[in-house]
């Protein structure tokens, strides 16, 4: 994935980030969010890591206001904002969410798909201007796409159709983004061109806030992270007061050894089956 400078618009967000408490969410009687509280701090890359079915997409969809909580003893505020009272297009132009299976089969251009991320920011009966295109070229330009902005987006591979939903979120240019696997189906240097582009929204000021599974990653390129658990935060903080074995070989089921990166200086995390 190559990249070029992001929308200078971006980076509005204030030093309070993003702040929620007592999120639970049920489905088929079971509890999938037990109360969780989370923070992700502006100006950072923070990461929501845990095994499957740990409860990371549905605490990403409840912040996001897609998925109602189960109770109204939830809080979920941004920069002072209560997220989940917001009215819905308030709400868009503060908040761009990138899911993990974003898939369309209708004819549309990856262009247009990118489009979507301007109606926020647009009058209700207005069509696309050219200060939106402009956005949405940047957008594409940001993930290495612009070459395919006259294809469908349902001829594209899964890594394409993943870095087309990050384009549309960049368009949104949004002070919160919250991602679910955003490396998902993408190639080694794809990943780190992704991880990169989150790594330049927090220089600019915007919260990330990024669901990943590959730990080794997240140790690499996030500053703070939320370890979930049966539905729980089990650990939150720094990388290297979370990323350790005995925090993550309980979670995990392994057995955890970690390095560190010469050139970087940051953890890096090896893995072992535990006897």
């Amino acid at each position: 994935m190559t990249t070029t400078s992001l929308p200078t618009s971006l980076g509005t967000a204030s030093a309070g980030g993003l702040d929620a408490a007592r999120v639970t969410w049920a489905a088929g009687g079971r509890l999938i969010l037990d109360g969780v509280d989370v923070t992700a701090p502006a100006g950072a890359v923070s990461g929501l890591l845990g095994p499957n079915g740990s409860g990371k997409s549905t605490l990403l969809r409840v912040l996001a206001a897609v998925q109602p909580p189960a109770d109204g003893a939830a809080r979920v505020a941004f920069d002072g904002a209560d997220l989940l009272g917001l009215p819905r297009r308030r709400r868009a132009r503060l908040l761009a969410l990138v899911e993990q299976e974003a898939s369309t089969d209708l004819p549309v251009t990856v262009l247009d798909a990118v489009l979507l991320g301007r109606i926020p920011h647009r009058s209700l009966l207005a069509g696309e201007g050219a200060d939106d295109r402009a956005a949405a070229r940047r957008a594409l330009a940001t993930v290495g796409l612009t070459d395919l902005a006259d294809r469908e987006v349902a001829t594209l591979s899964g890594g394409e159709r993943q870095r087309v939903h990050m384009a549309r979120a960049l368009a949104q240019e949004p002070a919160l983004i919250l991602l679910d696997e955003p490396t998902n189906h993408l190639d080694i240097a794809a990943q780190l061109g992704a991880l990169r582009v989150l790594r330049t929204l927090a220089g600019q000021g915007v919260t990330v806030l990024a669901a990943l599974h590959d730990l080794t990653l997240a140790a690499q390129h996030c500053d703070h992270v939320v370890l979930l658990s049966g539905g729980r935060v089990v650990a939150a903080g720094d990388v290297r007061d979370v990323l350790v074995p005995d925090v993550v070989d309980p979670v995990y089921g392994v057995r955890t050894d970690v390095l560190t990166h010469p050139r970087t200086g940051r953890p890096v995390l090896t893995f072992s089956p535990r006897d």
